[in-house]
């Protein structure tokens, strides 16, 4: 046989088109021909190849070899497409049997000895391989990666004489056990550390029950970032489509370790970050951090200090839960549903208001300052929290701590649960006509927040932010209606 197929997987965003690895030996002086839209590195793979089955104890044709990766309109990246190429070059020569791989999709690197390199985006190669009802091949070192995928016959091998002997009958590889990803509450540190702050411990709380986005506003050192890092310990864990979603996109950046425990994640960008480190981008987009948040928290401290373009190009993923990337040739989409949890000083110097430092800044410098973060983004978060500082005295008695994060997370738990059952979404997803139909303002409770939206000056958006957190705030005390203490307090965060 002088032609084969090999089926394969390219990556683009996080969906895994089918790709066909096409071999054809011909006569004439020996070459080594890659076409249809390789990139850079899978250029390369012809010397990565050829190494690999000569050190595997195999014949390089001594032919025109031509390799087509079709469709051809398809752009190819990555060492993903070895392994095919190395299979289909055996196969077209008569090295291997060709029937054991017409049913089957493989994909790896090679490494110049033979060895399988793993590759990244493997789970979006397995859920798509899954829904073809086909068998995958991969590197032994990406399988238990792989096997989060439940449905899916999988084979992990560790070089390619070992597939080899696979294919050929004398060595049967066993199946790789799938083991479906496990969700799992995050182990970060626990909220009975933070002393104080009650008012904070109470947003982090409503935040966490809603989906809502909070900012920690106060002086430097009273706790803003302590408070931050505890919220992903309050949060219920991800459901097995959340947790599958998660997983693959930590993949796809080459984050995902072998058998991990899918967790809500928790990013921390630092303030120098790009807009496209924080939104995505790229000649082949790739996901940025709020992407990487999906189904967590994005936390950004020192707000003010982002550049403002970059702030403002999270305004879309904060509303729509994605964020849709377009270039020339590409147009991916990546999921970023995300809790916005921010921290900022109130002036440049961190005093302003702080009975025990005086503020050195000038009326212009603060207005400066606070000009750095745009209206629209601070309408988009449904709770402003002042931290305040504590007493000394406080800070050093032991004891006295508040509840642990297992103990919220529960109460947490059960607020979720109540709101899924109800409407399939956290109230921060809900859109303004569910929220206007599930609400059903009594009459009370309806003329408080108009009143306060006229006084407050709130525009659409943050008035039916407002209502949003007031709903929260019944949903945790298990009432069914809204009532006029719960719009007073949902007020009280969105005047802070």
């Amino acid at each position: 046989m002088e032609l084969s197929i090999v089926h394969s997987r390219a990556l683009v965003g996080l969906s895994a088109p089918p790709v066909r690895v096409e071999t054809h030996l011909s006569n004439g002086l020996p070459a080594f021909h890659i076409v249809g839209m390789p990139e850079t590195a899978v250029r390369e793979s012809k010397d990565r190849v050829r190494s690999a089955i000569l050190n595997s104890h195999f014949e390089f044709p001594d032919r025109r070899i031509t390799v087509n990766l079709a469709p051809a309109d398809l752009p190819k990246e990555g060492g993903r497409f070895d392994l095919p190429i190395a299979l289909g070059i055996l196969v077209a020569s008569g090295q291997l049997p060709g029937d054991k791989l017409d049913h089957c999709e493989c994909l790896g690197e090679l490494a110049l000895d033979g060895g399988l390199q793993p590759v990244t985006g493997i789970v979006c190669a397995a859920l798509a391989a899954s829904a073809c009802n086909r068998p995958l091949i991969v590197p032994l070192s990406c399988a238990a990666t792989a096997s989060v995928v439940d449905d899916i016959a999988l084979l992990g091998a560790p070089d390619l004489l070992t597939l080899c002997a696979h294919l050929n009958d004398s060595e049967p590889l066993p199946t790789f056990a799938t083991s479906p990803a496990q969700p799992t509450a995050n182990n970060t540190p626990d909220l009975a550390e933070v002393t104080g702050q009650e008012g904070a411990r109470r947003a982090l709380e409503i935040a966490a029950s809603g989906g809502h986005n909070l900012l920690l506003t106060g002086p430097p050192g009273t706790g803003k970032t302590l408070l931050a890092s505890r919220m992903p310990g309050i949060l219920p864990p991800p459901d097995p489509q959340e947790a599958l979603v998660i997983l693959a996109l930590r993949d796809f950046c080459g984050l995902a370790k072998p058998g991990e425990s899918a967790q809500r994640p928790f990013r921390s960008p630092h303030h120098s970050a790009s807009a496209a480190a924080l939104i995505g981008g790229g000649g082949n987009p790739q996901p940025g951090e709020v992407s990487l948040a999906h189904g967590g928290v994005l936390f950004l401290d020192e707000l003010p200090e982002f550049s403002r373009h970059s702030l403002d190009m999270l305004r879309e993923p904060m509303e729509s839960g994605q964020v849709t990337l377009a270039r020339a040739r590409h147009r991916v989409s990546y999921p970023s549903s995300f809790q916005l949890v921010a921290a900022m000083n109130p002036c440049p110097c961190g005093y302003l208001g702080d009975p025990e430092h005086p503020c050195c800044c000038s009326p212009e410098q603060i207005q400066r300052y606070a000009g750095r973060i745009s209206g629209p983004l601070l309408d988009r978060i449904d709770l402003h929290v002042p931290v305040t500082r504590l007493p000394p005295a406080q800070l050093l008695r032991r004891g006295g701590r508040g509840e642990s994060s297992a103990t919220i997370r529960q109460r947490v738990s059960a607020c979720r649960a109540r709101q899924l059952h109800r409407q399939h979404c956290v109230n921060a997803r809900l859109s303004n006509d569910q929220l206007l139909e599930i609400s059903q303002l009594h009459e009370g409770p309806r003329a408080l927040l108009e009143a306060a939206a006229g006084q407050l000056k709130l525009s659409g958006r943050g008035l039916h932010r407002t209502l949003r957190v007031a709903l929260t705030l019944a949903d945790m005390e298990g009432s069914s209606h809204i009532q006029e203490a719960h719009i007073a307090e949902a007020l009280a965060y969105r005047a802070a």
